[in-house]
């Protein structure tokens, strides 16, 4: 699994014209998961990203975490971080998961952070989404679960 997380003062999705999901201070999590990821790979990338120290503390170092400032997370589910772009000019996208499968895992991420106690929104999964934000900081991860096979990043190559 593999996610692209940034810390955001605000940020919302729109389907069709509708806002479907938005949230205040937070993060916006983009959420990828590929063929053999596991629940074991779920929980550990939700832990992560709610432990994780990335907000800033009194002394403006980032030593809080999303629990710590009870921060909101929307999720928007996000097959292109499966892309393999090592070869050629277009991407490739075997190893993302079924689509009924990472359907399943991104309603799972979405109720795993709600059981860590924060307010998460999602957006529609499969749909075409606009996805607006404040990124803060800027501040900005990409985070794989210690499962998941890596693929190569560097497009074009």
């Amino acid at each position: 699994m593999r996610a692209v997380i940034q810390r955001v003062s605000h940020a919302r999705v729109t389907v069709d014209g509708e806002v479907v999901g938005a949230i205040g201070a937070g993060v916006l999590v983009l959420l990828g998961v590929r063929k053999g990821d596991t629940e074991r790979d779920l929980f550990w990338l939700v832990d992560k990203i709610c432990e994780l120290r990335m907000f800033r503390d009194e002394d403006g170092k980032m030593n809080r975490s999303l629990l710590d400032i009870a921060g909101e997370v929307l999720v928007v589910s996000q097959f292109t971080l499966c892309a393999d772009c090592r070869k050629g000019r277009r991407p490739g996208f075997d190893q993302a998961a079924d689509p009924a499968e990472a359907e399943r895992f991104y309603e799972q991420a979405v109720m795993r952070f709600r059981e860590r106690g924060l307010k998460t929104e999602s957006g529609r999964f499969g749909a075409i989404m606009q996805v607006d934000l404040r990124n803060d900081g800027p501040v900005t991860f990409v985070i794989e679960s210690p499962g998941s096979k890596q693929l190569g990043a560097k497009c074009g190559e």
